[in-house]
C-alpha cells in the first residue's frame, strides 16, 4: 500500500518549493533542482488522487437510477487503471540514487585476450560514444592511449549531459566477447574482455581531499602511440598516497592537466566511498544488478550468432549489430526495471 502521510509529506514540501522560488528567496539553484525533482512525482500522486476520486464518485452514482448504468460503465475502466497508477505511485517513491543527474567518468580497458581484448574495447568505446552522441550528450577525452592495431590500451571520458550516470551506472563489470579475430588468421573463436567502469563526477563539496595526501609528478608526455613527441614537461600524475589511486593527463597544457587528474582522482575517490557504503548497506542481502563489483562478468558479446547475453537478468538480445551501433536503450530500461523491482521488493520484505 501506498503510505498516505509520505504522499501528503511531498504534496506540502513541492507547495513549499514552489513558493519560495516565486518569492525569489533562498538558494534558487538547490530550489530549482528540488523542484525538478518532486514535480513529476506530485505529478504521478494527484493522478492516482483523481482517479480514487472518480472511482468514489462514480460508486455513489449507483444509487442514482438516472446515473446507475452510466457509473456503472465507468467504473471498470477506473478501477483498472489504478494498479498502473498505484505502481507509479511507488516506483516515483523510491529513494533515488542522489548521484544519477551527474556527469559521469567512463574507464575501458582490456582484460585478458591480448590485441584482441584492446580491439574489443575499442569496439565498447565507439559503442558508448555513438549512444551518448544518440542523447546529446558531450564525450570528452580525458586519458587515451591506443594499441599498435588501433584498440585501446586504456580509456578514461568524461560524458555530461541529461541523467548520465542513471543511463550509464550499470554498465560496469567485465564484458566478454566471443568472437573471430582480426589478428587470428585460423579463424578459429577465442575469447577476450574488457572491463568497464562508470564513476560518478564528484564536486569539491561532495568530498574533501587533503593537499597533504597527494603526490603530484610532472613528465614528458607523448602524443597518442607516440607519434608526435611533445618535449615539455606537461603530462602530470597525481598519486593519491592513502589509497594508492594514480591518475595521469596528458593534454598539451600542464595547468589543465592538473585540473583533468584532479577530476579523475575526487571522482574514483567517490566511487570508493558510495561503494563501501553499499556493500555495508546490501552486506545482508544478495548483491543485485549495479552492485559494482568490476571484476563480475556481467555480459557476453557473441559475434558469430549476433547475440548479446546480460547475465545479471538472463536477458538475451539477438541484434548485436544494433548494441555495437549505440543502440543500448532496451538493455538499459531492462536493467533499470531490475534495479527498481528489487528496491520495491526490499521496501515491501
Amino acid at each position: 500500500m501506498v503510505p498516505q502521510d509520505r504522499l501528503q509529506q511531498i504534496k506540502e514540501r513541492f507547495g513549499y518549493v514552489e513558493a519560495r522560488m516565486s518569492e525569489g528567496s533562498g538558494d534558487i539553484a538547490a530550489l530549482g533542482r528540488e523542484y525538478a525533482d518532486l514535480r513529476p512525482v506530485v505529478a504521478v500522486i494527484e493522478d492516482w488522487e483523481q482517479v480514487q476520486a472518480e472511482i468514489a464518485e462514480a460508486e455513489a452514482m449507483l444509487d442514482d437510477p438516472e446515473m446507475k448504468a452510466l457509473a456503472e460503465e465507468e467504473l471498470p475502466q477506473l478501477r483498472a487503471r489504478l494498479p498502473e497508477l498505484e505502481s507509479a505511485v511507488q516506483l516515483a517513491l523510491l529513494p533515488k540514487d542522489a548521484a544519477d543527474a551527474k556527469p559521469a567518468m567512463l574507464e575501458i580497458r582490456p582484460g585478458t585476450g591480448g590485441e584482441e581484448a584492446a580491439l574489443f574495447a575499442g569496439d565498447l568505446a565507439r559503442m558508448y560514444q555513438r549512444y551518448a552522441e544518440a542523447r546529446g550528450w558531450r564525450w570528452e577525452v580525458v586519458e587515451e592511449q591506443a594499441s599498435e592495431l588501433g584498440g585501446v590500451r586504456e580509456l578514461v571520458v568524461r560524458i555530461a549531459g541529461d541523467g548520465v550516470f542513471a543511463r550509464l551506472k550499470y554498465e560496469s563489470g567485465v564484458h566478454r566477447v566471443q568472437r573471430v579475430p582480426e589478428t587470428e588468421s585460423g579463424g578459429r573463436i577465442h575469447t577476450s574482455a574488457a572491463t568497464v567502469a562508470v564513476l560518478p563526477e564528484a564536486e569539491e563539496v561532495d568530498l574533501k581531499i587533503d593537499p597533504n595526501d597527494l603526490r603530484i609528478d610532472t613528465m614528458r608526455s607523448s602524443g597518442a602511440g607516440g607519434q608526435h613527441v611533445n618535449t615539455t614537461d606537461s603530462a602530470v600524475r597525481i598519486t593519491h598516497v592513502p589509497t594508492g589511486i594514480v591518475v595521469t593527463s596528458s593534454e598539451k597544457s600542464q595547468h589543465r592537466n592538473r585540473e583533468i587528474a584532479m577530476q579523475v582522482l575526487r571522482a574514483r575517490l567517490f566511487d570508493m566511498q558510495r561503494q563501501e557504503a553499499d556493500s555495508a548497506r546490501s552486506a545482508d542481502r544478495k548483491a543485485q544488478v549495479g552492485s559494482g563489483d568490476r571484476s563480475e562478468r556481467i555480459r557476453t558479446y557473441n559475434f558469430p550468432q549476433g547475440r548479446l547475453t546480460d547475465h545479471r537478468i538472463g536477458l538475451t538480445l539477438y541484434k548485436l549489430d544494433q548494441v555495437m551501433a549505440g543502440d543500448l536503450d532496451e538493455i538499459i530500461d531492462a536493467l533499470t526495471s531490475e534495479h527498481q523491482a528489487a528496491q520495491l521488493a526490499e521496501m515491501s520484505g
